[in-house]
């Protein structure tokens, strides 16, 4: 395994640490298993089970292959406990064993790829969480985790960044990412009626920007884009006046902060994940990358391609309060992710086979 992945994946087992006991010995299903956050979850159940549990995890890894690549940097990983199974959740699941967790994080979170593939977006959300739920109550699971977006807040209120979980959105339903918003919206409720209808133990993450290595070189969003073109002697290419702000979760916090929802005891909540700190607009993120490399990259303003979907959050942050109470505190600053992430794609990325 790549050196940089599995120091990440080491800094979550120290970070969530006792809570993965839970884990020993049991089954989970999770949706979206060969995707970028998926991958990390992998591989953190194919650690435990070489250096910490005496009975293994299983995890069924379910994908679709819709923007996910088979070419993983978790492919070696595939064993008699992680096994991956070609499936869509849009229909119904079948699971002919018993399931003790499920997580659903199938998806299409690039603003690209959402634009592409609208239908598909929107069924994912809404049926995979219906036919996931179902899983849930038939298996009668221990916890169930949702991977919504912060994107269903649309572009927030000035009064209300960081933006807290009780923030109601100022998104359109009709709007270009409306596919993603508002599927979103929908599967957070349809999570939230299995939990109050059947008492299903159902958590929810809302993701901040989450970045790192084994992204896919192609997803079209900022960190692997803007990586893939200083590794190719290109531009940085920043959307129009490069004014728009993000903080970025750097990956190996993000999944510590997921585990540690999912293994909570608290269900029926919704937690923001990411960071509060460094908030930088794309314009500095750039220049940030630049000075990383310590090369003559330019940097290039340009209009929105008509493949980006318009109305484009001018402002992300999250408020980060509820989850810090479950212990979670992000521990990597930008420069240091962004480092590793650029180590991470001169070692695998290679521009003349993209």
């Amino acid at each position: 395994m790549n050196e940089i992945i599995k120091g990440d994946l080491e800094y979550i087992i120290n970070s969530v640490g006792d809570e993965f006991k839970k884990l020993e010995g049991k089954t989970i299903v999770m949706s979206g298993g060969a995707g970028f956050l998926g991958t990390y979850f992998l591989g953190t159940i194919h650690l435990l089970n070489k250096t910490v549990f005496k009975k293994p995890c299983r995890i069924l890894s379910l994908d679709n292959f819709i923007t996910a690549s088979k070419n993983t940097f978790l492919n070696e990983i595939y064993d008699e406990n992680i096994k991956l199974i070609k499936a869509d959740v849009r229909f119904p699941v079948k699971i002919d064993e018993p399931v003790d967790f499920i997580i659903h994080a199938a998806g299409l979170a690039s603003p690209a790829y959402y634009k592409k593939y609208p239908m598909e977006t929107i069924e994912a959300a809404i049926f995979g969480a219906k036919n996931l739920l179902e899983l849930a109550r038939e298996k009668n699971v221990k916890s169930f985790l949702f991977f919504s977006s912060s994107e269903i807040y649309g572009d927030p209120d000035p009064n209300f960044i960081p933006t807290p979980e009780t923030y109601k959105g100022n998104v359109s339903c009709t709007g270009p990412r409306s596919c993603y918003d508002e599927s979103k919206r929908l599967a957070e409720t349809i999570c939230m009626t299995y939990h109050q209808l059947y008492g299903t133990p159902v958590k929810i993450v809302r993701p901040f920007n989450v970045y790192g290595p084994g992204m896919n070189p192609n997803d079209k969003r900022v960190v692997p884009t803007f990586i893939t073109q200083a590794l190719a002697g290109e531009p940085l290419t920043v959307y129009d006046n490069g004014n728009q702000t993000r903080t970025f979760c750097y990956i190996s916090d993000a999944v510590s902060g997921f585990w540690k929802v999912f293994l909570s005891e608290k269900n029926g909540e919704v937690y923001n994940v990411g960071t509060d700190k460094e908030e930088i607009n794309m314009a500095s993120l750039a220049k940030t990358l630049a000075d990383i490399m310590q090369g003559q990259l330019k940097i290039k303003l340009m209009d929105y391609p008509d493949s980006y979907p318009a109305d484009e959050p001018s402002r992300r942050c999250p408020d980060i309060t509820k989850v810090k109470k479950l212990g979670f505190r992000p521990g990597i600053d930008l420069r240091t992710g962004l480092d590793r992430t650029l180590r991470y794609f001169k070692e695998t990325w290679h521009p003349e086979k993209a």
